[in-house]
């Protein structure tokens, strides 16, 4: 299998944080511990949605939270600006996260009913329990850097512990993987599996938009569709709408945008191909 160095890179990280976590706080405590945490409110998707990131730190952008940066006012302006999920980047050396920054965005937006997804390299289910007794409602699933085995241990985690799951692709051949797992591995009404197409190449960090057409033909029938990194346009939503993608996980133009509801309502509106989507955000 193919990886990129990145992945390399941050699979190793990710199975030594792993490793330490568990010297911790055995499985069997965490398991006990993420059974009795509150259930996460279900995701919810409608004719076209975004998902809301909070990503205070981007390897190709650097720094994205500025000075007197607020992460409550963050989550509140997602809520505010109608995203169906906020996604939160735990992995704390490229991204500066943590899933101390999951608990929080959980315990603030579970009464406003939107799940946030644990957005990190996942490498084993111990990982995919830490999401779920942080009140996670779902966790992204990187096909390129597992094999298939490992790739439905963490599925069958999640589902059982009622996570939806965002299998991520970069190519034609994690697309063809994603659909033969999902395929073994069907999704249960309370954990749906969605198959997101990252148009990061990860070689360069340079964005690839027109990856998004070249497999859009080519995502799995029956998982919806998300559109992933690199879009910060109006335009872009129409576009990733009409391609048939059901959704768009967006970051870095939230992050940096002066009002991120505002911004946020002006993005979906555009993928759901209202003229609000071209008005200016305040």
């Amino acid at each position: 299998m193919n990886r990129s160095s990145l992945l390399d890179r941050m699979a190793v990280n990710s199975r030594e944080r792993a490793a330490a976590a568990r010297a911790r706080e055995a499985e069997g405590a965490l398991f006990a511990r993420a059974s009795i945490t509150d259930d996460p409110p279900a995701l919810a998707l409608d004719r076209f949605d975004i998902i809301a990131e909070l990503k205070l730190r981007s390897p190709a952008l650097g720094d994205l939270a500025a000075g007197g940066f607020d992460l409550e006012t963050q989550l509140a302006a997602y809520a505010a600006g109608g995203a169906a999920a906020v996604s939160v980047l735990t992995e704390p050396d490229e991204f500066k996260g943590s899933l101390r920054d999951l608990e929080r965005a959980a315990a603030l937006l579970r009464p406003r009913g939107i799940p946030v997804m644990r957005k990190d390299f996942l490498t084993e289910p111990y990982q995919v329990l830490e999401a779920r007794a942080a009140g996670a409602g779902g966790v992204l699933v990187i096909a390129a850097m597992l094999t298939d085995t490992e790739m439905e241990a963490l599925i069958d985690c999640a589902s059982d512990c009622g996570l939806f799951v965002l299998l991520e692709a970069f190519d034609e051949r994690d697309l063809e993987r994603i659909a033969e797992v999902a395929t073994i591995k069907p999704a249960r009404p309370n954990a749906p599996l969605l198959v997101g197409v990252n148009s990061r190449n990860l070689h360069t960090l340079a964005v690839e938009y027109e990856r998004f057409a070249v497999l859009a033909s080519q995502l799995p029938a029956g998982l919806p569709a998300v559109a992933e990194s690199g879009i910060d346009t109006a335009e872009q939503l129409r576009e990733v709408a009409s391609l048939g993608y059901a959704a768009a996980l967006v970051g870095s133009a939230l992050m940096r945008a002066p009002s991120p509801a505002a911004q946020l309502a002006s993005f979906i509106a555009a993928g759901r191909g209202r003229d609000d989507g071209d008005r200016p955000c305040s």
